[in-house]
């Protein structure tokens, strides 16, 4: 249970209490019973209206919050992995294959955290090595190859940063993908699912078109690592969460996402399936408008994209 729906539950669990205890024993009317559950309804648009950026990086962070595997699972028709990046090993924090959605083919690209102890350590938590980037350019490369366009899934936590990841390259492998993206001649379309922190996200995150789930966030730094360079203290986080506006609306009005892909009330976990037709239906829209297009046109208008974000003012 997430802090700021510690009200609510108590809540929910009185309500189920009363109805319990007058089944057997009638105290309240119908009419009484609807007026507590309105005011239950009340209550979660209250609470979900309220939230702070890091009760939503909470919410971006929840355990049941649907995972990369998920939408592939349930949106895609058919699906064939391919693993390695022919250099090193295969990177299980990421994962790469050839798809079908809605009859439209595709190449995916997706970053997978885990569900469980042994999964999230298996996926090293959704923290790619440099293999994993590399095993991603490589799906890019078929792509373009095959004409196919490029979905990617981000959600992590940023790139591993451990020794043995520094040792085979991880910042050079970051730069030759963020390189590799802005000239690749298909269509990108970028999804971000829950968590798009850092460069760890970016080296797979070059598009033309980027959508965001409404409670995932984007930022060049996690809050608790903002928290410790600025404040000296991680315990600050909510307000480098604040502070950082890596919510999804900020991110839309600095052009930074396309579009704003709507969750359930209180997080994608609350009716995954609601969240994966949504999500579907912003690839399929994306892929007919950016089919249209050019690729010469295409690429100028990707690099047009990014080379225009970030603002600033003088006096």
């Amino acid at each position: 249970m997430l802090g700021h729906e510690k009200q609510i539950r108590e809540y929910e669990k009185t309500l189920v209490d009363l109805k319990s205890q007058n089944g057997k024993n009638r105290l309240l009317s119908e009419d009484e019973i609807q007026k507590l559950e309105k005011k239950l309804i009340a209550l979660k648009s209250k609470v979900y209206s309220e939230l702070t950026a890091w009760d939503r990086v909470a919410i971006s962070r929840h355990p049941s919050r649907p995972r990369s595997i998920d939408y592939i699972t349930h949106f895609c028709e058919e699906f064939t992995e391919v693993f390695g990046d022919r250099l090193y090993r295969d990177d299980p924090a990421v994962i790469t294959g050839f798809a079908k959605i809605g009859g439209q083919k595709f190449a995916i690209i997706a970053q997978e955290k885990g569900f469980d102890t042994d999964s999230r350590l298996f996926r090293n938590f959704g923290m790619p090595h440099p293999e994993g980037y590399r095993k991603a350019l490589r799906m890019m490369k078929l792509a373009e190859k095959f004409h196919l366009p490029v979905l990617s899934l981000l959600d992590t936590p940023g790139a591993y940063c451990g020794l043995e990841a520094e040792e085979r390259g991880q910042g050079w492998a970051i730069a030759t993908n963020l390189f590799e993206m802005a000239q690749l001649k298909t269509q990108m379309i970028i999804v971000l699912i829950g968590e798009g922190c850092s460069g760890g996200a970016l080296g797979m995150g070059v598009g033309d078109a980027i959508g965001m789930l409404e409670h995932a966030y984007y930022s060049v730094i996690s809050p608790e690592g903002c928290a410790s360079i600025l404040w000296r203290d991680a315990a600050k986080n909510a307000d480098a969460a604040k502070t950082l506006k890596l919510q999804s609306e900020f991110l839309l009005e600095n052009e930074i996402i396309d579009e704003i892909i709507p969750e359930p009330q209180g997080g994608a976990h609350y009716d995954p399936e609601m969240t994966y037709q949504n999500v579907k239906a912003f690839i399929l829209k994306q892929k007919k408008a950016l089919e249209k297009l050019p690729i010469d046109e295409l690429l100028e208008k990707r690099y047009d994209k990014f080379r225009k974000i970030g603002a600033f003012a003088t006096e």
